[in-house]
């Protein structure tokens, strides 16, 4: 019998080429897991992000926009709701080798457009970058203005008592 749960052990992140040419971004489907895997988990292995298990991320998929240079994934992020109102732009990674190619602001802007067409009010994220999340109109708060976010999957994290990331906000909506 087929495990349900399968976790992808760290690879090393092939390189991509930048090559001119077209970046398509779209919503991702089920083919594009194991290259999410392995974008997402070689961030997870430096501990920047978490991991995630074919498992998680098949039943995420619809979360996932993901950016593609010809047959390679060059970045992903998901929108990930957590009410009528709310949701966290989550699991944002771009591959090495295409930082600096304005790549990471076009899948948040993707994933704003979609979080508009659901009529949130606001998106949130917990980050290393504010920098980056700063320059889109993000605003740095008190993680306790983001009590759904605490409670839910932070518990599962190994720095859950001693988080460093940077909790920040953008209001869609009045």
């Amino acid at each position: 019998m087929e495990s349900l749960v399968t976790i992808q052990t760290p690879q090393v992140l092939p390189p991509v080429p930048v090559t001119p040419g077209p970046v398509e971004v779209r919503g991702a489907t089920m083919r594009d897991i194991p290259a999410l895997l392995t974008l997402i988990n070689d961030y997870a292995a430096k501990g920047i992000m978490l991991p995630r298990t074919e498992f998680e991320m098949a039943e995420n998929i619809r979360d996932f926009v993901v950016a593609f240079a010809g047959p390679h994934l060059v970045a992903c992020g998901a929108l990930h709701f957590y009410s009528p109102k709310v949701a966290e732009i989550r699991s944002l990674a771009v591959h090495p080798d295409w930082k600096g190619h304005g790549l990471g602001r076009d899948i948040v802007l993707a994933l704003e457009k979609e979080a508009l067409e659901h009529n949130l009010a606001s998106l949130f994220a917990f980050t290393y970058v504010d920098g980056f999340f700063g320059k889109l109109g993000y605003r740095v708060v008190d993680r306790e203005e983001l009590p759904l976010k605490a409670w839910k999957d932070c518990l599962r994290c190994p720095k859950f008592q001693a988080c460093d990331e940077i909790a920040m906000l953008k209001r869609l909506r009045a």
